[in-house]
């Protein structure tokens, strides 16, 4: 099946995810900017990997655009961010990423990358570094939040070869 990974990465960890899974299985691979000048006619599938932030998968409007122009093709969308695959809330954000209609023609999945907040945009560090400042203020805190501010409060990497393989195991089908 001819394949094309399309990819959009702040700090490299959607950019790992998407080489991964084009190493595995074939596939071209190219950045966004890249893609949006290729003419996607000739693949069979196509695979979009945004990076999660704020509630939103970064630059999957292009992908979303483009769903019902694919009629007939494979649709894969893959979003990294920082939590980790077992956070409750990483599938529900999916699911109400992408309308009912969408989610019959696309396949959706999460793979947990990390923070590196050397290679953030400057907005990007600031909006964490307020974000982390108003959750350690915050009165009762949950468990669950303490959890969070331990974790983003300084870089770490949670990607895993592993967390491709429900994508691999999709492409087959």
């Amino acid at each position: 099946m001819k394949t094309i990974v399309i990819y959009n990465s702040q700090t490299g960890f959607t950019k790992r995810y998407a080489q991964w899974i084009a190493e595995e299985t074939g596939a071209d691979c190219l950045e966004l900017s890249t893609a949006k000048k290729k003419n996607m006619t000739a693949y069979e599938a196509i695979i979009f990997g945004g990076w999660a932030c704020a509630g939103s998968i970064h630059k999957i409007s292009w992908f979303k655009n483009n769903i019902n122009q694919w009629a007939g093709k494979k649709l894969i969308a893959f979003c990294v961010g920082g939590s980790p695959i077992e956070n409750p809330d990483v599938s529900a954000f999916l699911k109400n990423y992408f309308s009912e209609a969408e989610l019959e023609k696309v396949n959706v999945f999460y793979c947990p990358g990390g923070f590196n907040y050397e290679k953030m945009s400057t907005p990007s560090r600031l909006m964490m570094k307020m974000f982390i400042k108003t959750l350690k203020a915050k009165k009762d805190k949950t468990r669950e939040e303490l959890e969070m501010i331990k974790m983003i409060s300084s870089s770490y990497d949670i990607s895993d070869k592993k967390y491709i393989e429900p994508i691999l195991q999709c492409l087959k089908k």
